[in-house]
């Protein structure tokens, strides 16, 4: 397909400020501070900061848009989000844990805010992936290389409800992670490829767990 017929989200373009998920990276990372010791991998300060001094050096090598895929930035990006999956990973498996086995089930408060926490760290960790893996990332969309994509966005089949330069940005990605989380399944998004069902598919199971769990100890706690 050659660029002058492209669509506006296939064409070459300036590429998108990382800013906004930066930002999002950052405020999640804060919230993660508030969860109770049992919740957080120790010492509780290190994920926080490695995260942190990703995101610096990742803004560093980058504070502009991100207009090519080059490996350094590639490569802290990934790390970035993978140290944000892991410290989830880990909260999100005690939160289980402290619920079944009824360790922090005591405290009402901590519990419901631990849940909501982890809950929506997932869903930031998530839209991450699909970001930066979507026709293999910022960088790379920028580009015009890939053809075609990994998720089809309704702006994509019916352009005359978009504006002419239209293109998926990471709020589109963090929209698509929030309601694959509370749908637990795609909604106006769509996956194309395997990876992007079969991660959806994951994303939707780890999300009905905590919501299970925790509506199940919430009416055992009304009852008692």
């Amino acid at each position: 397909m050659d660029s002058d017929e492209a669509p506006a989200w296939r064409a070459p373009t300036r590429g998108e400020h990382r800013s906004p998920a930066a930002a999002v990276v950052v405020g999640t990372v804060a919230l993660q501070l508030l969860l109770p010791n049992e919740l957080v991998l120790r010492p509780w300060w290190v994920l926080p900061a490695v995260t942190g001094l990703l995101v610096i050096a990742l803004l560093l090598v980058n504070p502009g848009r991100v207009s090519k895929r080059t490996p350094v930035e590639r490569g802290i990006a990934l790390s970035v989000v993978a140290v944000v999956s892991i410290a989830n990973a880990a909260s999100a498996v005690q939160l289980v844990d402290g619920i079944i086995s009824g360790s922090i089930t005591n405290r009402p408060g901590p519990v419901l805010a631990s849940a909501a926490i982890v809950y929506w760290t997932n869903v930031v960790a998530f839209s991450l992936w699909y970001w930066e893996f979507d026709r293999g990332g910022p960088g790379q969309r920028a580009t015009g290389e890939q053809e075609f994509p990994d998720f089809l966005f309704p702006q994509m089949t019916s352009p005359e409800f978009a504006g002419r330069n239209w293109r998926p940005t990471y709020p589109d990605y963090l929209y698509l992670s929030f309601t694959n989380s509370t749908a637990f399944s795609p909604t106006d998004v769509m996956p194309l490829r395997p990876w992007a069902k079969l991660t959806m598919m994951v994303q939707s199971a780890i999300s009905l767990v905590i919501a299970l769990l925790v509506v199940a100890w919430a009416v055992g706690a009304l009852n008692s």
